[in-house]
């Protein structure tokens, strides 16, 4: 805002010589000038891009850019839509208009400050014009401010750093104590508005600085609500929330007035495992994004999540043998005004007492118990294919298939992996994991050539994430080159799911032999059940070696008994998921 003259206004304007629906009437003011000229073309500018421009020469002897008339309530909402917006100046602020003198703006409203000169009044047929109440002016110094401020309360100082808090410029205790901290917040909010930065608020930016704070926590509607079911105290901006329902362990408050926030209160009787495993549980979930930062320490934990399409923060600590917390869920779209609400929010957090929400408040059927999270969207990838370790490092061979136009790829869900190499010849890829591994058993490729009619079996996550370790499925090498005679690839009779593709094939030794390909498109036509195709152990080699990776290669002759040959493709299989 454009208004570097700080004034402090004495009126002798007694309230009876206004209207009465003028003391009912509010205009937000944008800006205020120091020449007509500019303030004409400054509410040009605002008139092409809001309704309700208004101009008034004011008693100070400068031009206000304003919006308005509103009702009152309808101008503090309309002053934070605005701001939140970037359409106004953040140093806006509320007026009732009681120093608005001629009016400027639209044109033609106020002839007085046109160049034309008006036609004289009929002075028989006018009533009696109220003389104009005269208004004095005086410029507030730098040492009056500072004598102003000292004779406020304590109350009204803590407001203030209340309010400069609001706005993220004081990060200190609200003690009504002025120090150094309270001086540099007041320096960034004045420098922020277009103010002079004293360090010393005059009378007129405490007026603005409050009712501008005022007006967001009624737009927003802060209450301080206590959740004796679940022992927890929050602020919350109820103008933007409802309660839903209870589903132990949690309290959800669902949008209101097209908010799109989402708060979810989160208590349960538990230890330090209990904590760990919600942090663990609450990175699941679809409005949880994998990007953002995280930290956790032995009685607490916080995430701050953050993608194109939602962010969200949760927070939870361990107290008096209880874990309590919160998930707050928003758009992104409304990170600016989360800016200010959030903060709040966390601060005004308590866990209350040592209740923790009854499980039993009310009844789950088994299937929302199964669930830590019940009630929400668990996150999923777009799909889950199979993979096994090559080496001591931890290093998969997967299906190409499973890494193509992923955002990010996991080995088993948690850990996750780069795309080290892709063979779009032999139809696999190589992974490795940004964490290293040290898997207890892994692949040893069969040097020498396969039979036809041997037996085999392939390990694989045949439902993709669904169980929770792979599947054994036993068959046979069918044969050793593909349907049109291909090189390197093997035919192969066992009912196997598109899941499987990725997994290790193994001989009767517990030897790979081979990597089961994705399902082969065959045109229109459709092969019998039980026909799956393989990639041998030579081309996984070959790759293997153009990566920079050894291959193991087998030295075992010896028939593998049931239980051998079930923990090597058991203990070398792995879950590859592919994520948005």
């Amino acid at each position: 805002m454009i208004f570097r003259v700080l004034s402090f206004v004495v009126l002798t304007l007694l309230s009876g010589l206004a209207p009465a629906s003028a003391q009912q009437q509010a205009w937000v003011q944008i800006e205020a000038l120091p020449t007509l000229r500019d303030a004409q073309d400054r509410a040009s500018a605002f008139a092409a891009a809001l309704p309700d421009v208004a101009g008034f020469q004011i008693a100070t002897g400068w031009y206000a850019v304003t919006l308005g008339p509103y009702a009152a309530a309808e101008a503090a909402g309309r002053l934070s839509d605005l701001k939140r917006q970037g359409l106004i100046p953040r140093d806006s602020y509320i007026t009732d208009g009681r120093l608005h003198k001629l009016q400027f703006w639209p044109i033609g409203q106020a002839s007085m400050l046109l160049e034309t000169t008006p036609e004289p009044p009929d002075v028989a047929a006018a009533p009696q014009a109220l003389p104009e109440a005269e208004v004095e002016v005086v410029v507030e110094t730098l040492a009056q401010a500072r004598a102003a401020e000292a004779g406020l309360t304590r109350d009204e100082r803590m407001a203030l750093q209340e309010a400069l808090a609001w706005y993220g410029v004081y990060a200190g205790k609200i003690d009504g104590s002025f120090g150094k901290g309270t001086r540099a917040s007041i320096v960034a909010w004045q420098t922020a508005a277009g103010f002079e930065p004293t360090g010393v608020l005059s009378t007129d930016q405490r007026g603005i600085l409050t009712s501008n704070h005022q007006a967001d926590l009624a737009e927003f509607g802060f209450e301080r609500l206590a959740e004796p079911e679940a022992g927890i105290e929050m602020t919350l901006p109820m103008a933007m929330l409802e309660f839903d329902h209870y589903e132990p362990p949690f309290v959800h408050f669902s949008a209101k007035n097209g908010s799109d926030l989402r708060v979810i209160l989160i208590s349960e009787p538990g230890d330090k495992a209990s904590l760990f495993g919600l942090y663990d549980v609450l990175q699941t979930l679809e409005v949880v994004p994998a990007e953002g930062a995280r930290s956790r320490g032995e009685r607490s934990f916080s995430i701050n999540a953050a993608s194109d399409k939602v962010e969200s923060y949760a927070y939870a600590e361990l107290k008096d043998g209880t874990v309590k917390g919160y998930l707050v869920v928003w758009k992104p779209e409304d990170a600016a005004r989360m800016a200010r609400i959030l903060p709040l929010m966390q601060s005004s957090f308590a866990s209350t007492g040592t209740k923790a929400l009854d499980p039993g408040l009310v009844p789950l059927d088994d299937t929302a118990r199964a669930g830590l999270l019940s009630g929400l969207e668990v996150k999923m990838p777009r799909l889950s294919r199979s993979g096994f370790y090559v080496d001591a490092k931890g290093d998969v061979v997967t299906t190409i298939e499973a890494v193509a136009q992923c955002a990010r790829v996991t080995i088993d869900t948690d850990t996750e992996a780069d795309v080290l190499a892709q063979d779009a010849s032999s139809g696999l890829a190589i992974l490795r994991p940004k964490q290293t591994l040290a898997p207890e058993v892994f692949a040893r490729l069969q040097a020498g050539p396969s039979r036809a009619g041997a037996q085999i079996s392939v390990a694989g996550y045949s439902y993709e994430g669904k169980l929770p370790a792979p599947v054994l499925t036993l068959g046979s090498l069918a044969e050793t080159v593909g349907l049109n005679g291909e090189a390197g690839v093997a035919r192969l009779s066992l009912p196997l799911l598109p899941g499987d593709a990725g997994g290790p094939v193994l001989d009767a030794t517990g030897s790979v032999i081979g990597m089961v390909l994705a399902g082969v498109k065959t045109g229109a036509k459709v092969l019998p059940e039980g026909v799956a195709f393989a990639v041998q152990a030579p081309a996984i080699a070959q790759a293997l070696l153009a990566a920079g990776i050894s291959a193991q290669m087998s030295e075992v002759t010896e028939i593998a008994t049931p239980d051998a040959l079930s923990a090597a493709g058991m203990g070398m299989t792995v879950l590859v998921s592919c994520w948005d």
